[in-house]
């Protein structure tokens, strides 16, 4: 295929290194570098978790009993007892 392309300075400055170094064309210089960024993986930061002690007063180990005593705060907050029954386990 042909077309016209306008290359930033750099990459023109690549072809051109190309060219000298291998003794190449224009269109083969160009492809080489197309082709070698588009085999190399994408470069992603690696995930870093930043984590700290938030002083948890109860025992969050358990999700499913945590969330039903919520939920009963919750009923007793409503109904105007407020945490009269549920408890958290700590």
């Amino acid at each position: 295929m042909r077309t016209t392309v306008t290359l930033a300075d750099d990459v023109a400055a690549a072809v051109q290194g190309l060219r000298r170094e291998e003794g190449i064309g224009m269109s083969e210089a160009v492809n080489r570098l197309v082709r070698d960024g588009l085999a190399r993986p994408a470069e992603t930061p690696a995930y870093i978790h930043d984590s700290f002690d938030m002083g948890m007063k109860i025992d969050v180990t358990n999700v499913g009993e945590v969330l039903g005593m919520l939920d009963e705060l919750e009923l007793g907050d409503q109904q105007g007892e407020v945490g009269s029954e549920a408890s958290l386990p700590v």
